[in-house]
């Protein structure tokens, strides 16, 4: 019995989950370092190194689960804790965000994504319950893409309107502002799509009971 339960702590914490939760350890981190609290503030620091750890844990969030199907690691707690950390990253950095550069995220903003995240996460139980899943649409890859851009041009606007490299200009707060209202768009429109998605598949799943309950009376 002792050797089966160490057999199992073994799978559990395999490669990919433990990617997992580096990317949750990663959240709190996030936070100090945009926070007052944090000790360099002066000359962007602050901006390079939290950019820097939302794009690390960016990646960790598309390398965890491709570890776990390419090592058949796949498991309950990864299946689990994978989507959890993402809603928390991205909840986390734009909360964050409201106070770090209100000039860039409004709160209305936040409140659009993360309001699309419930309702997601909401239609994804009701489906489960009715035995269906829905696959994850381009426009929600998009959406993601279009996330990770927003947040790290938001953090970098904080201490810079623009980058000069020589003739090349980059204007990284205008970039911050596209790439938000671009995610609010993205956000609505996929939001929308996963809904049609839903929609069609619970009225498929009420025609197959309902012809089931026919046939069992006949």
């Amino acid at each position: 019995m002792k050797l089966i339960g160490q057999a199992s702590r073994v799978r559990i914490m395999n490669l990919p989950n433990s990617i997992t939760l580096s990317r949750i350890a990663m959240i709190p981190l996030l936070l100090w370092i945009l926070s007052t609290h944090f000790p360099w503030q002066a000359n962007g620091e602050q901006e390079i190194l939290a950019s820097v750890l939302f794009v690390l844990a960016s990646i960790t969030d598309g390398l965890d689960g491709y570890l776990a199907r390419k090592r058949a690691q796949i498991t309950t707690m990864g299946m689990l804790l994978d989507p959890i950390a993402d809603k928390i990253m991205i909840t986390a950095a734009l909360i964050q965000l409201v106070a770090y550069n209100p000039h860039v995220i409004k709160v209305w903003i936040v409140v659009v994504i993360i309001g699309r995240e419930f309702l997601i996460s909401g239609l994804r139980s009701i489906a489960s319950s009715e035995g269906f899943t829905i696959q994850a649409s381009d426009l929600g890859k998009l959406k993601t893409v279009t996330q990770i851009v927003a947040v790290v041009s938001a953090i970098l606007a904080h201490q810079w309107d623009q980058w000069v490299f020589g003739v090349l200009v980059i204007p990284v707060k205008w970039i911050a502002i596209a790439a938000i209202y671009f995610t609010v768009l993205v956000s609505i429109v996929s939001a929308i799509d996963y809904f049609v998605g839903f929609w069609k598949q619970i009225d498929h799943a009420s025609k197959d009971r309902r012809k089931a309950s026919v046939m069992t009376r006949h």
